[in-house]
Order: structure tokens, then C-alpha cells, then sequence
């Protein structure tokens, strides 16, 4: 019996790699012989870099970069295992993330995404030609001036001076110069993983939508969403690329739009490209059985989650697929118009959620032990 174990990470409490294990541990209380395949998983946001480096056997790489304050922070990307070994994966929020800035100094007018561009040219310096680039969580609103500033893109007011690249900066863009774009940029295959389709400016666009959690004022969200629709027009009149109205280019503050205008990044659903870059029906080819999860289902989960999309791989396979979770939500019956055939929860009393992180991998070992007695119930019958 093949059993694929492929979830998302649990927040603040277990990896996706944990998952697998806690996960294992139960299922084989009740099939000691079965042969279990491990896939930790993400979806593009936070934990993608960790859960592909698991999958793949690669490493994380420590960087020191620039944080969205323009201080030093602590950061890192991945670099994948095996065949993949020239792919780097990289969350900008790792380094220009909405967690490097103090609640109380927010302010999408002074923050940077300089630090992303660090992390991009330290990965081409050490031989990455594919980089896997999540675009969530981000503390800025800069249009990703601050990584391109950062990669040799040199951004120029009406006196033809140097610009700073954060909100404010964006103010005064009169022209642009790529004549030292980092060489390597060009020859690099680039995906961007993010299931934000906002455009660039306007009611649906970066600043309206994401502009007031990173500090921003109405005054603030009025001045940021104009010069992110002059800088639109700059790059269309320069460089002959429109990005102002391209879904999910107002993903990360407009660093969408950056990816988009400057390089021939594509932007794909980021659980598609983790499944693409696992090649996942390799691993689901044979298999019996599916199991996966993430900390919370609810209708949500329907909508690009990592539980949803291994269901929709498994699916070609016709594999039943069950799916492990901390709680359930609201509508959590929604994922099963999307591929998977059950849902259970974790939780087996009323606690804190302290408890609650502390218990998870125990918890989640029972669970996964009662469904695996459950499913055999009904394997029993079935072969009468």
C-alpha cells in the first residue's frame, strides 16, 4: 500500500515536514508495512522556501539584507536539492516582510523592498538560473522600485538625480534607467507565485486593498495608488511593457508589476508551481491514498490552498484523498466539490490555543491513527 503524504504546515506550530511525520507516525499504528511518500508542501506564501527544501533535500541560505526600514535584518532563501540545485526559491517577506516593521513605525511612504533585490542577486551570484519567487506578506508599497534599485535599475527625478526606491520615491519618478540591471537577470527563468489577481492601481488595486495594514493613511492610499499609475505609464512610454491593469500585478505593493515590466517573469498560482517543480504525478503514480491538510479548512481552502490542489493532482489519478486539519471553519464542506473525499479535525477537547501548538504534532498523530482504523473499517467490508 502506497500512501502519499503531502500537507501544507500548520502556522506557529508544526512544518509541513513535521505534518508528514506526526502524520506517519499514526497511520502506521495501523499499516506498519505500508510504504509512505512524504511531499511537504506550501501554497506560496510563508513556509514555501522551507517546504521545497524539505521536499527536495536543498539547503536555506542566510543572508543579511536591508530591511523594509533600510536597516539590516536577518533573512534567507532556498536552494532546492538534486536536479533542481540551480533553483532558488525565495519569500520576499523574508526580507521586506510587514514582520520586520513595529506596528507603530508602518508607513508604505518610507518602506523598501531593496532587500528582496539583495536576495535575488546573492542567489544569481551563486548559480541560480530559476528562481521560485512568493510575493506575500510584504511591508511595502514601493512597486518594487527598492528590489529593482537594488538589482542596478537606476530611477531618476526631473533633475535627472537618483531616487530612492520606497513609497515616496515613487513620487518623483520621472524617467528610468536599466542599463545596469544585474546581467544574470536576463537569462534567468523567473516564476512568481501569488493568488493575489489584484491590478496594479485603482479601487481593486495594491494600495486600496493592502495599503491601510502596512500604515497607510486615506492621504497616504490617494498620493501611493496616482504615482503607482504615473509609474505605470512611465514604464508603458519607456519600455513598451503595459502592467497597469495585468491581474496580480499589484501583488506585494506593486512588486508584481516590477516582475512583470522588467523581466520575463511569469506568475502562476503558487501551490501549482510547487506541485509543478515537485512533478507530482511522478510521485502519485501507484499510490492508494492521499492525505494532506493544512491548520484550518474552511471554505477558503477551496480557493488555491495547498489541500485543494493536491486533490485536483490526485484527482487525474483517481486516488481518494482525505484531508487532516487542526479545526475546522466555516463552509469547510466546500473542498468537497474541489477533490477531497473527507475532512477531519485535530482538535479532541476544548483548550487554548497554547495547548493547542503544544499538542499539535500528538494530536495530529491520533487523528491520523482513527482515520486510518476508519478507513480500514471500510476495507474490511469491502473485501468481505
Amino acid at each position: 500500500m502506497k500512501i502519499i503524504i503531502a500537507p501544507d504546515s500548520f502556522k506557529e506550530s508544526l512544518t509541513a515536514k513535521q505534518v508528514c511525520q506526526a502524520i506517519e507516525t499514526g497511520l502506521k499504528r495501523v499499516w506498519q508495512e505500508a510504504d509512505y511518500v512524504h511531499i511537504p508542501l506550501a501554497d506560496g506564501g510563508e513556509g514555501t522556501v522551507q517546504s521545497l527544501v524539505d521536499a527536495t533535500q536543498g539547503e536555506i541560505i542566510d543572508c543579511a539584507v536591508t530591511g523594509p526600514l533600510g536597516h539590516q535584518v536577518d533573512a534567507f532563501y532556498g536552494r532546492l536539492g538534486g536536479e533542481l540545485s540551480h533553483t532558488a526559491v525565495i519569500e520576499m517577506a523574508a526580507a521586506s516582510g510587514l514582520h520586520h516593521v513595529p506596528s507603530a513605525q508602518r508607513d508604505p511612504k518610507a518602506t523598501t523592498s531593496f532587500g528582496t533585490g539583495e536576495l535575488i542577486a546573492h542567489a544569481l551570484e551563486n548559480g541560480a538560473k530559476k528562481l521560485i519567487i512568493g510575493l506575500g506578506g510584504s511591508a511595502t508599497n514601493d512597486g518594487g522600485m527598492g528590489m529593482l534599485e537594488a538589482l542596478g535599475v537606476t530611477f531618476l527625478d526631473d533633475n535627472s538625480h537618483p531616487i530612492s526606491g520606497n513609497g515616496i520615491g515613487l513620487t518623483q519618478i520621472k524617467s528610468i534607467n536599466v542599463d545596469g540591471l544585474h546581467s544574470q537577470l536576463a537569462a534567468c527563468e523567473i516564476v512568481i507565485a501569488s493568488d493575489v489577481n489584484n491590478p496594479l492601481c485603482g479601487e481593486h488595486g495594491a494600495t486600496a486593498t493592502f495599503g491601510k495594514q502596512k500604515g497607510a493613511t486615506t492621504e497616504d492610499t490617494q498620493l501611493l495608488d496616482q504615482a503607482l499609475s504615473d509609474y505605470a505609464d512611465l514604464i508603458a512610454s519607456q519600455f513598451d511593457r503595459q502592467v497597469k491593469d495585468l491581474p496580480g500585478a499589484g501583488a506585494a505593493g506593486g512588486l508584481g508589476a516590477a516582475f512583470l515590466g522588467f523581466t520575463s517573469a511569469t506568475l502562476k498560482p503558487g501551490i501549482d508551481i510547487v506541485l509543478e517543480t515537485l512533478s507530482i504525478d511522478s510521485h502519485l503514480q501507484g499510490a492508494d491514498l492521499v492525505i494532506t491538510g493544512e491548520g484550518r479548512i474552511d471554505w477558503q481552502s477551496a480557493h488555491g490552498k495547498t489541500p485543494v490542489g493536491i486533490a485536483k493532482a490526485a484527482k487525474k489519478f483517481d486516488l481518494p484523498v482525505i484531508a487532516l486539519a487542526g479545526c475546522v471553519g466555516d463552509n469547510y464542506q466546500a473542498v468537497y466539490e474541489h477533490g477531497i473525499d473527507a475532512v477531519f479535525a485535530a482538535i479532541p477537547r476544548p483548550f487554548d490555543l497554547e495547548t493547542a501548538f503544544a499538542e499539535a504534532e500528538v494530536n495530529m498523530a491520533n487523528l491520523a491513527e482513527n482515520v486510518a482504523r476508519t478507513v480500514k473499517i471500510g476495507m474490511i467490508r469491502k473485501n468481505g
